[in-house]
């Protein structure tokens, strides 16, 4: 069993064309000895956003606190504390905060994705 707290794992502002005011936590990791799953935790700063885009491969998010919008091709849906999203593989999609609190989510990967 391997057993991390957030507050151990160092914090990194993604500074990219395309995203503003997003900090990435990699939490379990096949590098920790994670076999199938990459843990991340991302926190949005207030009007921040992730990237606009979309990948080969499925992958959940669970909205930790705050609140915004999950982008879609065309459409929007309002997000929150409590929300489970799956992202479907090809699924252009982008996560904005729309609130005054940080927006702060967990997202699962499978470890042989590109990203």
């Amino acid at each position: 069993m391997i057993i991390k707290h957030s507050k151990d794992v160092k914090s990194k502002k993604i500074v990219e064309e395309g995203v503003e005011g997003v900090h990435k936590q990699r939490l379990l990791t096949p590098e920790m000895g994670a076999p199938n799953f990459t843990m991340r935790k991302f926190t949005v700063e207030e009007g921040g956003f992730t990237f606009y885009h979309d990948h080969d491969f499925e992958h959940e998010v669970y909205i930790l606190s705050g609140k915004g919008v999950a982008r879609k091709q065309d459409d929007e849906v309002e997000i929150g504390a409590g929300d489970a999203i799956l992202v479907e593989p090809g699924e252009i999609h982008q996560f904005v905060n729309r609130g005054k609190d940080e927006l702060i989510f967990l997202c699962l990967i499978p470890n042989d994705a590109k990203m």
